[in-house]
């Protein structure tokens, strides 16, 4: 399956020398320039890394990966910057960071870090569910080692019942997620997928009438 990365850098030479480099290696990249862009991209798109740098305009690294984990957005990310103080390595890793790189950056340590987070994130995205698996990196459903017949939306959607913790979802939450923000949700696409997952977890799901819906773990 594609990864695809999201690069924050406002130093418009090196974030083409980046986007060329990690295209190169397989990776599907979008870039920003400032902060703003960066967020609008993660409304569109599900992302399986952020690059950010520190200093940027409007607002730092720091501020806008503190407000996507504030969203519950857990993304692992990287910091690329020319900081050196200690108190600028709390403050990123504060901010929820997985990772920091002082520039300059060499390329070929950048690419080896990335793939040791996306190794670390994948060996903990299996989440064992009665007789399926399921890869919430991935986006697959699986009993055994098959993969099962159901489409990658209705995955997305049993992703985010799951990571809910039994809370109940509301519809337009699961719109949110599920549709970028350029396409028009659908009702009846949405209680397609619902149908769908039903046929695996009959008494997990649950319709919450007028709201939304409600992933109950201990019924599976």
């Amino acid at each position: 399956m594609s990864i695809r990365l999201l690069v924050l850098e406002d130093d418009r030479l090196f974030n083409e020398t980046l986007q060329d480099f990690l295209e190169e290696e397989g990776f599907i990249i979008d870039c920003a320039l400032d902060p703003y862009s960066a967020l609008d991209f993660t409304y569109k798109f599900k992302y399986d890394l952020y690059l950010f740098d520190v200093n940027l305009p409007y607002e730092s690294g720091f501020d806008l990966l503190e407000k996507l984990r504030q969203s519950k957005d857990m993304t692992p990310a990287i910091f690329l910057t020319s900081r050196e103080d200690k108190n600028s390595l709390a403050q990123g890793y504060g901010a929820g960071a997985d990772d920091y790189m002082k520039k300059p950056i060499d390329l070929d340590e950048l690419l080896f870090r990335i793939e040791a987070l996306l190794r670390r994130r994948t060996r903990q995205s299996r989440i064992i569910l009665g007789e399926y698996e399921l890869d919430t990196i991935a986006k697959r459903l699986y009993i055994g080692d098959a993969p099962v017949e159901v489409t990658q939306k209705a995955v997305e959607l049993l992703v985010l019942l799951f990571e809910s913790k039994g809370e109940v979802v509301t519809s337009e939450r699961i719109k949110d997620r599920l549709w970028p923000a350029d396409q028009m949700p659908s009702e009846g696409a949405l209680r397609v997928y619902i149908t769908q997952l039903k046929k695996f977890f009959p008494c997990a799901i649950l319709n919450i009438r007028g709201i939304g819906y409600q992933f109950k773990a201990e019924n599976v």
